[in-house]
């Protein structure tokens, strides 16, 4: 539990910091996630014990809830939000729908964007997990489900050059849509990708020595709480390590 930093925390709602590397929610592979972990703060904090060698699956059993109501992907750090309470889920996920709640990233990318701010918007494909399943079928039947099974949606974002050098470039970035990897996309396909970002690069990057991390990471996010109209801002810095780069 020492590595939970919590940024905000009511009856409602919890706002934890994610390190790069690690999982929001848990997955087939077991590894411990940032939900196991503000689960298991939360129920250290009822004061509801587990058995020391409990596995966290057994969390689930705990009779704590916890609402995960967005997520940051595994290489990204950031700030995430949780709801406590179920109409603290409820009140987050209602404002991540409207599109109320605005979330800020810092990224470094390679090179730098031809305008020192800008506003992207373009179609972006998202193929569904329920097409990720056929493993048993012929490349042709495959290939039929997914082309059923992919999305086309408008992703849109504004961005603002921070700094900048010869090689790298530090970006504050504002996404307006919540699209699957929208801003690794993006600024991919802006010729830029995020440093580290093996996935969406073929560029090789051998100076971003963290396989568990990439360059970017959820750096404010402001909502409203649960209960009233209060208005929450919340700001980290990014990471230390990205002066070496800019």
């Amino acid at each position: 539990m020492k590595n939970i930093k919590v940024l905000y925390e009511d009856n409602h709602i919890i706002a934890v910091v994610k390190p790069a590397g690690v999982l929001t929610q848990g997955d087939s592979s077991g590894e411990i996630s940032l939900y196991d972990m503000v689960k298991d703060y939360i129920r250290i904090k009822k004061g509801k014990p587990l058995p020391g060698n409990a596995h966290p699956a057994e969390l689930k059993r705990s009779g704590v809830f916890l609402g995960l109501v967005h997520r940051l992907d595994k290489p990204v750090s950031g700030i995430v939000l949780f709801g406590k309470t179920s109409k603290g889920a409820s009140r987050l996920s209602e404002q991540f729908r409207n599109h109320t709640i605005q979330k800020t990233y810092h990224g470094i990318i390679l090179g730098k964007p031809k305008e020192s701010r800008g506003v992207i918007s373009e179609k972006i494909n998202k193929i569904s997990f329920f097409a990720e399943g056929f493993t048993n079928k012929s490349n042709e039947e495959l290939l039929r489900e997914i082309k059923k099974a992919t999305k086309t949606r408008t992703a849109e974002l504004s961005y603002e050059v921070v700094k900048s050098n010869a090689k790298y470039s530090l970006l504050k970035i504002l996404p307006k849509t919540g699209r699957f990897h929208q801003i690794r996309v993006q600024m991919a396909n802006m010729g830029c990708p995020i440093l580290g970002d093996k996935k969406y690069s073929k560029i090789n990057m051998p100076e971003w020595r963290d396989d568990k991390s990439i360059a970017l990471c959820a750096t404010a996010i402001s909502f409203k709480s649960a209960t009233g109209e209060e208005q929450v801002n919340l700001e980290i810095p990014f990471p230390g390590t990205w002066v070496a780069y800019v």
